[in-house]
């Protein structure tokens, strides 16, 4: 009669081949696992490393050409492409009228005007405005001897204080005139409520948006 043990031994053990592939399977994972590439037996160049051009794309820390419009003029810059339009401003081009508060989106001391609309650069990639026209408090006058008639209304009404929200709360009302939203006291605090005062200087910022509109639509 046959040995049944020996069969059913020969039947539950793997193979050689099965092991060795195995082994090799699990040897390639953990390689993989600790940061290494898996190559599996017999794949050959399938399994090959990425080229550096693709590792550089994929890499987030990787530096972008990208050319920005600020105030008019072209800048052409290489850029993380996790740098925000607040930072660029201030810290790659040196415009600081730009103020970076509460860098969340909450407070509008960063705002500036994409396109004549009303953006807070902190919540912009710079990447993301590269082919539009960005305007900052700095180029909002039409020439270095003439302010713009909002700037000179905010001066004409004593409308800030301490002056921090100032650039933001300028850029802000300027974009509240053109959108139609000035047309009385209440639509003015409404559309311009995501600019915060810390000085509370709100009747002379609503004072000043009615002074401006007038010239600004004549």
């Amino acid at each position: 009669m046959p040995d049944r043990s020996q069969s059913a031994s020969s039947q539950s053990a793997p193979s050689q081949s099965a092991t060795v592939n195995r082994r090799h399977f699990l040897a390639a994972v953990g390689g993989a696992a600790a940061g290494g590439a898996a190559t599996l037996p017999g794949t050959g160049d399938a399994a090959a490393a990425p080229s550096a051009e693709a590792a550089e794309a994929s890499n987030p820390r990787a530096p972008h050409t990208v050319t920005l419009t600020i105030n008019g003029q072209d800048h052409r810059l290489s850029l993380d492409a996790r740098t925000s339009l607040l930072d660029t401003l201030r810290d790659r081009l040196g415009l600081t009228g730009t103020k970076k508060g509460c860098d969340h989106g909450q407070c509008g001391a960063c705002t500036v005007l994409v396109d004549g609309r009303r953006e807070l650069s902190c919540l912009r990639l710079a990447v993301m405005a590269q082919g539009r026209r960005v305007t900052t408090i700095e180029g909002l006058a039409p020439n270095p001897h003439t302010l713009h008639p909002m700037q000179q209304a905010f001066i004409d009404q004593d409308a800030f204080q301490c002056g921090y929200c100032t650039p933001g709360q300028i850029l802000s009302a300027v974009a509240c005139v053109k959108e139609g939203h000035a047309g009385d006291d209440d639509q003015i605090r409404e559309y311009m409520s995501g600019n915060i005062c810390r000085c509370a200087a709100y009747p002379n910022i609503v004072a000043a948006i009615r002074q401006a509109k007038t010239e600004m639509e004549a």
